[in-house]
């Protein structure tokens, strides 16, 4: 198959998915709408936790003060602005629906059970993307992504090679850019996260993104 048509096919293949998404209600301590960034061809993939409670009425990811800090690193260490990036890099997370406040305060954690049906979304998504690499922000994220719980010291500022559903990627996890958390503020984080940024602008398919335009055409 020629590579245009394959691209309009997986694009078709993505549009088809996020209308499946969008009605999906399989958790019922989940607060709605479903957020999903737009379907985009990349071989970079972002991987968050979960929409907090302003994303569904933007009807994006990282729409809010956690989206602004994060966009901010990526303009300052890879030179495109947050429209571009949006544009060019599939936004996905480990949960798409506002889980709810915590008892405590701050956002509810998505459960295993919640995570796993999300899961599937992210394992049709990786079938037709074929990432190479990919972003795995917050805590949450980088342990689904990675399949293991280490602390963020041990693994921000390096690049880690992983089979994720059943295809081989490079994955460079950032910590996660809510106020709430200091951690990238202060030392370490604040030096591994500029490592973490570094290693995110050199990497191929990254620099593609960034000096091409390599999301490709979205025909219609």
């Amino acid at each position: 198959m020629p590579a245009a048509d394959r691209v309009t096919k997986n694009l078709r293949a993505l549009r088809v998915l996020h209308e499946q998404m969008d009605g999906c209600r399989a958790c019922p301590k989940m607060i709605g709408p479903v957020v999903h960034g737009p379907a985009v061809m990349s071989r970079v993939m972002l991987v968050g936790q979960a929409p907090g409670p302003r994303e569904g009425s933007f009807g994006r990811p990282f729409a809010w003060t956690a989206g602004r800090t994060m966009f901010g690193w990526f303009e300052r260490t890879l030179g495109i602005d947050e429209e571009t990036f949006r544009a060019r890099v599939y936004m996905a997370a480990v949960a798409r629906c506002f889980p709810g406040k915590a008892p405590g305060g701050g956002d509810r954690r998505p459960d295993a059970e919640e995570s796993a049906r999300c899961e599937a979304w992210l394992k049709r998504e990786s079938a037709i993307l074929e990432p190479e690499l990919v972003i795995a922000v917050g805590t949450l994220a980088i342990e689904r992504v990675l399949g293991e719980k280490s602390p963020l010291a041990a693994i921000v500022g390096s690049t880690r090679r992983c089979v994720w559903h059943g295809r081989e990627v490079d994955v460079v996890a950032l910590p996660h850019p809510s106020g709430a958390s200091p951690w990238h503020r202060i030392e370490p984080g604040r030096t591994l996260l500029d490592h973490a940024l570094a290693r995110l602008a050199a990497h191929p398919a990254m620099a593609e993104v960034t000096r091409r335009g390599a999301s490709r055409p979205s025909p219609r």
